[in-house]
């Protein structure tokens, strides 16, 4: 594969990378690190990325495998030399004045109800409910890039859906039918 076809794949799953990130790292800066991190990556191994292959699987895998050494390094260096962590307060930023605060509101709140929950799922969990619900991945396209049978994602989805319905209901939420 040519680096203009890298260039395709950007251009093509750019913005599902995109998000993946962002939702793997909670952070935007981290995402954005490591969204370039992945196409560099692709770039080097751009001889093993068969376009009719699924290569959303393969940079989607891509960016696991160097989020997953992200995550060692800085353990390692924390266990080295701990940092402070400082909080950083979410701000609410209302762009448009014509929606009604309340319902923003409440909507926000729900988002970042279930954000916490997927961020506090393994990693196991984690990954395969991102794939499939951020990066549009379907069951079979995680299942390659994972390198584990359709079974075994198709029941981490389940137990990861289980466990943010179970995480929800603790907390007292309760969605409205309509």
């Amino acid at each position: 594969m040519s680096v203009e076809e890298i260039e395709d794949l950007i251009g093509e799953y750019g913005n599902i990378l995109y998000k993946f990130c962002i939702k793997l790292t909670q952070n935007k800066e981290d995402a954005e690190d490591l969204y370039q991190q992945t196409f560099l990556k692709a770039t080097e191994l751009r001889h093993k990325i068969n376009k009719n292959s699924s290569p959303k699987s393969f940079l989607v895998s891509i960016s696991i495998k160097l989020w997953k050494n992200n995550i060692r390094k800085n353990n390692r260096r924390n266990f080295i030399a701990p940092t402070i962590n400082i909080d950083e307060h979410e701000h609410l930023e209302i762009k448009d004045t014509s929606f009604d605060i309340e319902l923003n509101l409440l909507h926000t709140e729900e988002k970042n109800y279930v954000n916490r929950a997927i961020k506090n799922l393994k990693d196991k969990y984690k990954i395969v409910i991102i794939m499939y619900y951020t990066a549009d991945m379907s069951i079979d396209e995680i299942s390659k890039s994972l390198i584990i049978p359709k079974g075994t994602v198709k029941s981490r989805l389940h137990k990861a859906r289980n466990l943010i319905k179970d995480e929800l209901e603790a907390i007292g939420y309760e969605r409205k039918r309509c």
